[in-house]
């Protein structure tokens, strides 16, 4: 029968069993029969008219009823009193709540669904509370006080022990000047520059709030307000953490404060919290950083300058910031200075605050004073803040910024060991007060300068620079990048790409795999040591350039060689083998190999041109310290860095996170150390004059470059490993002609090369640094690579391409260049006045008795019929120069 049958009308008469038996059976379920067991009256008694069972009392009648109302228990009943399809039927109506959700009168998916009451309700509650909180939050947020923001605390750094270095970067330069004592032309430009509605705004930006908040949210840089008065207020708050916390609560004081302050207030309060660079905070302060007078004698053209400043010193003093970023050079400094002093001045004659005949007065850009140091900065200490301050700036993940730590209250703590960087500054000293007089030779002796740079291979730890003699004086860091090539200390990645990615088959195309080259072996391989060798590409054609100019690779003194191994030709620095050696690998893969071992892209100069595997790139010292240490760690290459942690207020904001990777296997770097221990430890090698007194072994490299104008020594125990250099350059950085000057003649001697003076301070150092070290040796090489025969030596078997070539010898291009060994353009290594870059090479070459200096200069020559033997450089090659280096992301090193 049907659930959904109809009832049968009650019975009539006795049987009905009365009243009672009429609600009992309204009470009876129309779904599925109960459980007969349980005592519930089925339909069928009801139908055949059977006397129902009795209840055992009330209780078990209110059961039945409440197993009645539910349907059964899927509600299946049919219709009738009592009948439903489920919760949502089954019982008596809903009742209405105050929050009517879900919503008692509706069904299915309208049940979620609030009503527009319901949403205009928590709307209007929501923004009641909304307006409640701001509300009270208003009433607890305080103006900021100018007092208060002079008040910044020092930055404390520390040595690597956690003993104070110095304390600097707080205190000094601040003076709060009244509203009288600022000129309007000052007042007026930053009203120009920044808020031009300042006088009639009310201080809040909000779509400059919401621009900072949204790139927060992406995690991008972060923004300060838009206003005059929203910067005031950041200023004044000491905590720079940026959070969106500390962003509302700008908001907040922002509000309060254009309510309540007057506007020549908010003006005296945002000139006087707001820094100008070099350490200035305030216009007073800036005023006598920058033109050295009090903030009231500023004129208009000043003030337009110090206003341009409040963009980002970093950027826009024309002294530079490269330390910061290597973009912030002096020059581009000066020019996007420039610029903006004059749209600054224009916006004021457009604004009506500077008359136009005013304005044509200042058509000269109003150059600043140099800048000038803190006494307690002297001597090694500021360069070593100045490189710890940029590797901050530069690593951090909280943007905080110069001007953020120029606020003070941050504790950092380096990596310098107090020890060693007195042990470098007192052994660059010593050569330096020895051998250097430029009151005695001022022809040969003036503007020598010395860099140098320790680094610890197994953490990359920077443990000791030498700047420069004094950071109040001289304001280039020497340890970072100052354009001074390498040279011949740049072959160890030469000979690294040799053994990793092997020569190339001269019978392939010139782009091939690795399983296409041969690996080279440094002790079985033989290359051409001649003198003015005659540089061949790879498959065997003779090189030339666009020009169709050969090149023919010097030896220094013009020193032939005979057959030659890569052991050999490094402990003797020759030229012509790892020259034709870089070309037959490919200069991409070397130009990789420097790269993987630590030097920056940037510092490489572009192109494929033979000098290039002979140093005319510019590192700085602890790029090249650094790149050795991963020779000296089996291969594996960190990041050079000298800030372990940084506290502001007691809380950590910076952790240094070691990144190593492996990039070249141990096997390679072992005998890349192997070789570079021949160049020092064994007779006749260029280096041995770096032995040091405990007899512990040591690998490294002597490199002069560029006609004598600069020569270093790269050398690392398995602890340390430390670069030196030396140069001749003009200190004053206004002489925009100033260029590296010869040193032959310096110190008294014929040359410098890299065993000379930078040997003997490598030495000096190393013998303190190492004291009362381990004495470890290095690891055993394996044995690598395959015999090859390069440069047309006379063990190797001519390729079809070499035997065209070999038979062009009749060709006269070919006799014109082999005869220019008489030409005297040609014949003049010894010539003082003689100059190389990377066309007519570096030389690099010569050997010393055991203690005593060895020939480096890398030197080559172009030939080609009716060609001069110096033409100028390749374009796309820019020889080095002053590009590239930066150690810090930004910075320059």
């Amino acid at each position: 029968m049907s659930e959904h049958r109809r009832k049968q009308p009650p019975p009539q008469g006795g049987q009905g069993g009365g009243r009672a038996a009429a609600r009992r059976a309204a009470q009876r379920p129309a779904g599925r029969r109960a459980d007969p067991s349980r005592g519930v009256p089925t339909a069928s008694h009801a139908e055949s008219g059977d006397p129902e069972p009795s209840y055992g009392g009330r209780a078990e009648a209110r059961r039945a009823a409440q197993r009645g109302r539910g349907g059964g228990r899927r509600g299946g009943g049919g219709p009738g009193p009592g009948s439903g399809s489920g919760r949502a039927r089954g019982g008596p109506p809903r009742k209405k709540r105050i929050i009517d959700y879900p919503r008692h009168d509706k069904d299915g998916w309208q049940r979620w669904t609030p009503s527009w009451k319901l949403v205009t309700g928590l709307f209007i509650g929501f923004l009641g509370s909304l307006l409640a909180a701001a509300t009270i939050a208003y009433s607890l947020v305080e103006e900021p006080k100018m007092s208060l923001a002079a008040q910044a605390q020092n930055n404390v750094y520390l040595w690597d022990d956690g003993s104070q270095m110095v304390a600097t970067g707080g205190e000094t330069n601040r003076q709060i000047v009244g509203i009288e004592q600022i000129p309007a032309a000052m007042q007026n430009a930053v009203i120009s520059a920044e808020n031009k509605t300042f006088r009639e705004d009310s201080g809040v930006d909000p779509m400059g709030i919401g621009r900072a908040v949204f790139n927060m949210a992406r995690g991008g840089q972060t923004q300060g307000g838009s206003t005059i008065t929203q910067q005031f207020v950041k200023n004044a708050m000491l905590n720079q953490e940026q959070t969106y916390t500390r962003k509302v609560k700008e908001l907040f004081i922002s509000i309060k404060v254009g309510a309540d302050m007057e506007k020549p207030e908010i003006m005296e309060g945002y000139l006087n919290t707001s820094y100008y660079g070099r350490g200035a905070y305030g216009i007073q302060a800036a005023a006598r950083t920058y033109y050295g007078k009090d903030s009231k004698e500023l004129n208009p053209s000043e003030c337009a300058f110090l206003a341009t400043l409040l963009k980002g010193a970093t950027y826009y003093d024309p002294n530079g910031a490269e330390s910061i970023d290597s973009n912030a050079t002096a020059e581009n400094n000066t020019k996007r200075a420039q610029k903006r002093w004059s749209w600054i001045l224009d916006e004021m004659v457009k604004d009506k605050h500077l008359p136009e005949a005013e304005r044509v007065k200042y058509t000269k850009f109003p150059m600043p004073d140099k800048p000038k140091k803190d006494a307690q900065l002297s001597g090694q200490i500021g360069y070593l803040v100045d490189l710890a301050k940029a590797y901050f700036i530069n690593n951090n993940d909280r943007g905080i910024t110069a001007d953020d730590l120029a606020k003070g209250g941050f504790e950092i703590k380096t990596t310098f060991n107090k020890k060693r960087v007195n042990a470098l500054n007192k052994a660059v000293t010593d050569v330096y007060n020895k051998n250097i007089d430029p009151e005695k030779r001022p022809k040969f002796d003036t503007h020598v300068q010395f860099g140098g740079a320790s680094v610890e291979p197994e953490t990359g730890k920077i443990v000791a620079i030498y700047g420069g003699q004094d950071a109040t004086k001289h304001f280039t860091n020497n340890a970072d990048q100052t354009g001074a090539q390498v040279g011949s200390t740049f072959k160890p990645y030469v000979l690294a790409a040799a053994m990793r990615d092997g020569v190339r088959d001269p019978k392939l195309g010139p782009d091939q795999s690795l399983d296409e080259r041969t690996p080279v072996s440094p002790d079985k391989s033989r290359y051409n040591g001649k003198n003015k060798l005659k540089i061949k590409d790879y498959d065997g054609g003779i090189w030339t350039n666009e020009k169709g100019e050969e090149w023919h690779q010097r030896n220094d003194g013009d020193k032939d060689y005979d057959d030659i191994d890569l052991r050999e030709a490094m402990k003797v620095s020759a030229n012509s083998p790892f020259v034709q050696l870089g070309m037959d690998v490919g200069i991409p893969q070397v130009r990789q190999a420097a790269v993987d071992a630590g030097l920056l892209k940037d510092s490489l100069p572009a192109g494929d041109n033979p000098s290039f595997s002979i140093g005319i790139s510019d590192p700085s010292a602890i790029r090249m310290a650094a790149s050795y240490a991963t020779f000296a760690d089996n291969g594996t290459q960190r990041e050079p860095y000298s800030v372990e942690e940084v506290k502001e207020q007691g809380v950590t904001v910076f952790k240094h996170e070691e990144k190593a990777e492996n990039k070249f296997d141990a096997d390679i770097a072992h005998n890349v150390t192997d070789v570079l221990k021949s160049v020092v430890m064994e007779k006749g090698g260029t280096g041995t004059s770096a032995q040091l007194p405990d007899g512990r072994e040591v690998a490294g490299k002597t490199g002069t470059t560029d006609g004598n104008k600069s020569a270093w020594f790269v050398g690392y125990t398995p602890q340390l490993s430390t670069a030196i250099d030396m140069y001749r350059l003009d200190d004053n950085a206004e002489n925009k002609n100033r260029e590296f000057l010869e040193m032959f003649g310096t110190g008294g001697q014929d040359k410098i090369h890299g065993a000379s003076f930078p040997a003997d301070i490598w030495q000096d150092y190393m013998t303190v640094a190492m004291k009362g070290k381990e004495l470890l040796k290095f690891p055993e090489p394996e044995p690598i690579g395959e015999a090859v025969y390069g440069g047309g030596s006379k063990s190797e078997e001519p390729s079809p391409s070499e035997s065209v070539t070999e038979s062009e010898s009749a060709d006269p291009s070919e006799s014109a260049s082999e005869s220019e060994s008489a030409d005297p353009s040609d014949s003049a290594s010894a010539d003082p006045s003689e100059t190389c870059d990377q066309w007519t090479g570096c030389g690099d070459g010569g050997t010393g008795d055991p203690g005593g200096p060895g020939g480096e200069d890398p030197g080559g020559a172009i030939g080609g019929p009716g060609t001069s033997s110096s033409p100028p450089p390749e374009t796309g090659d820019n020889g080095g120069g002053n590009n590239g280096g930066g150690i810090f992301g930004g910075g320059r090193g």
